[in-house]
């Protein structure tokens, strides 16, 4: 059991680091055509970044099928990157942009700081310019408990 939570972790966190590292320079590079759609008002509840999530999605699906039979490292992974997907959608969608209006603002110091980085990498809906790519590892400034 230990070893499936450390493979667990290990996807989660894979998808931590490379959804950064990803949104950074390829989303707000040569994909940007496909993400700036989440930088502009949005009239419909679909948006054409939604794609990166069924990307995401197909990946953490394929790693569940390949790795079923034996619930071998695969598996375990998939569900790590399936979980990074629910809370991603939970925090992202649900509580940050509130695309469906499941929750108030947040009120925890951890929350608050996840929605004070996102809030301002939209400050810009420029290519350049924009800051806090990660969605749990975001600089220490964002957790300082201040009114905004």
């Amino acid at each position: 059991m230990i070893t499936a939570f450390i493979f667990i972790a290990l996807g989660f966190a894979t998808m931590e680091f490379s959804g950064w590292f990803i949104h950074k320079y390829l989303m707000h590079g040569p994909l940007w055509m496909i993400h700036k759609t989440h930088h502009q008002p949005s009239k419909t509840f679909f948006e054409l970044n939604d794609l990166f999530s069924l990307l995401f999605g197909s990946v953490a699906v394929i790693l569940i099928i390949k790795g079923i039979d034996t619930l071998d490292y695969r598996f375990w992974m998939g569900i790590g990157i399936s979980v990074y997907g629910l809370l991603y959608f939970v925090l992202h969608d649900v509580l940050v942009h509130r695309r469906l209006k499941w929750f108030d603002r947040p009120k925890t110091t951890f929350l608050k700081g996840i929605f004070k980085a996102h809030q301002a990498h939209h400050r810009t809906n420029q290519k350049e310019d924009a800051v806090s790519f990660g969605l749990f590892v975001v600089p220490k400034k964002f957790f300082k408990d201040e009114e905004n």
